[in-house]
């Protein structure tokens, strides 16, 4: 069940962008509560994305025209150039959440979901002070 929280608008910030980093945080709780190490995983990697979108919403998408699909990790090096190494981080972990989500859980161990949680958490919170200008 989502919480829906009714943040007050401020200038310049789009609602879609507080309501996936509101999406991303209570996400990151659920991920935190998971036992089964493939579905923490894919949760918290779930909230990464959701983060990023964020970022997008806030900054705007560049225009490419009629081009073919791009990563979200690649989208976000390009319109803040400042989140470059986490998407990078997060790109690499694409293949992992892939096989998770087809099922092939054994690529994820208890220890590589809790680092995912513990990353996702650090770069929710750098989203949020981007987003907000403030930490939780």
């Amino acid at each position: 069940m989502a919480i829906m929280v009714d943040f007050p608008t401020r200038p310049g910030i789009p609602p879609s962008a507080l309501r996936l980093l509101t999406e991303a945080e209570q996400g990151l709780a659920d991920a935190e509560r998971e036992t089964d190490p493939g579905r923490r995983f894919a949760a918290a990697y779930l909230c990464a994305l959701r983060a990023s979108a964020a970022v997008l919403a806030l900054r705007g998408r560049p225009h490419r025209g009629r081009s073919r699909p791009t990563s979200v990790w690649t989208l976000l090096a390009s319109v803040a150039p400042e989140f470059r190494e986490w998407a990078a981080f997060f790109a690499a972990g694409s293949a992992t959440r892939a096989s998770v989500q087809a099922g092939i859980t054994r690529a994820v161990s208890p220890r590589a979901a809790d680092d995912l949680v513990r990353q996702t958490g650090q770069f929710i919170d750098l989203v949020r002070q981007a987003i907000r200008g403030s930490r939780r």
